[in-house]
């Protein structure tokens, strides 16, 4: 009986062996590619605690640092001069069938506009100043009013400017016309322009894209489906299909706790057409906050070759060793 038992025991610490190698990062050479991803361009930042779905987050930036509003070809200009690689923004529909770069669903917080800003023109869109609702001290001063009129562009203007230059695309409704008419309009790019570009969204529109596309594409369902399946199934170093052909958005804290991190992780999903970016700390109230102090690059494994979503690239991206 004892000499069963031990036997037991050796093969299950073989087999926990043969597992903890198998998603070792030890013999696997890293992604030569470290990517920066500027949020919303260079922007203007806030406090992420306390967010909700209905938060102006234009009324609670920090003091300006610089004149930049995200989400316009200024702000895309330095993001990119900063350092970034790729930049992420906003899109909606227009009435004209356009799409505009913009972050919100209403006009009301950043503009001097009212009402649904898939409601409006293109046209329309462009007479408003996208830097009228800022302010950093609860309304006494507006520091950027005046100053953003007519800067709101067309993603047509966007991917006109920079031609050779990566984005992610993000579409803020969970209708699947919008995605079939962002695939489409996408469709026509050059082939050396559409492989640039990402997309992701609501679980409707974005499986709409998908289907039309073959680009990474990721909705919070599937990014959930492809991180749970993973952690329960990816020592064996099996890809769920959420995780093909995706973009990846993981939270510096859970991080370790996936198979193979960070290198076997990186390789496998790389391998697989999918985009990895860290984020910053998930602690189930905001999503969006990004690697943007220096004491949030401490978090990161050494040497990392991975993607780094960051609100900050001006401050985040001088920090990182010249590539």
């Amino acid at each position: 009986m004892r000499r069963m038992v031990r036997l037991g025991l050796l093969l299950i610490l073989l087999i926990a062996g043969l597992i903890a190698l198998g998603n070792s990062s030890i013999w696997v050479s890293p992604l030569t590619t470290r990517t920066l991803l500027a949020h919303r361009g260079l922007a203007q930042t806030y406090p992420a605690t306390g967010l909700t779905a209905t938060t102006c987050t234009a009324a609670r930036i920090f003091p300006p640092e610089h004149s930049l509003i995200e989400n316009t070809l200024p702000s895309m200009r330095a993001a990119f001069a900063a350092g970034a690689d790729i930049v992420e923004l906003d899109v909606h529909p227009t009435t004209d069938g356009q799409f505009a770069v913009f972050h919100d669903w209403t006009l009301d917080c950043r503009t001097d506009g009212h009402g649904v800003t898939r409601e409006r023109s293109l046209a329309e869109l462009k007479k408003l100043d996208v830097g009228h609702g800022y302010t950093a001290d609860g309304g006494k001063t507006f520091p950027l009013r005046g100053t953003g009129i007519g800067l709101l562009p067309s993603l047509d203007e966007v991917l006109g400017a920079f031609p050779d230059k990566r984005f992610l695309i993000h579409i803020k409704s969970n209708d699947p016309d919008e995605g079939r008419q962002m695939a489409e309009r996408l469709k026509s790019l050059s082939p050396e322009q559409l492989p640039r570009l990402m997309i992701y969204g609501g679980a409707l529109p974005v499986a709409a894209a998908r289907d039309m596309l073959d680009i990474p594409t990721m909705s919070g369902s599937t990014l959930k489906r492809c991180l749970v399946r993973y952690f329960l199934l990816g020592w064996s170093g099996y890809i769920p299909s959420d995780c093909e052909r995706s973009v990846l958005l993981v939270p510096v804290n859970y991080a370790p706790w996936l198979w193979g991190w960070p290198n076997r992780f990186l390789n496998r999903m790389n391998a697989h057409g999918s985009a990895v970016f860290l984020i910053g700390r998930h602690d189930g109230e905001d999503f969006s906050s990004g690697i943007d102090r220096p004491e949030d690059l401490a978090l990161l494994p050494s040497g990392f070759a991975g993607g780094i979503w960051t609100n900050r690239i001006d401050r985040i991206a001088p920090l990182l060793p010249k590539r």
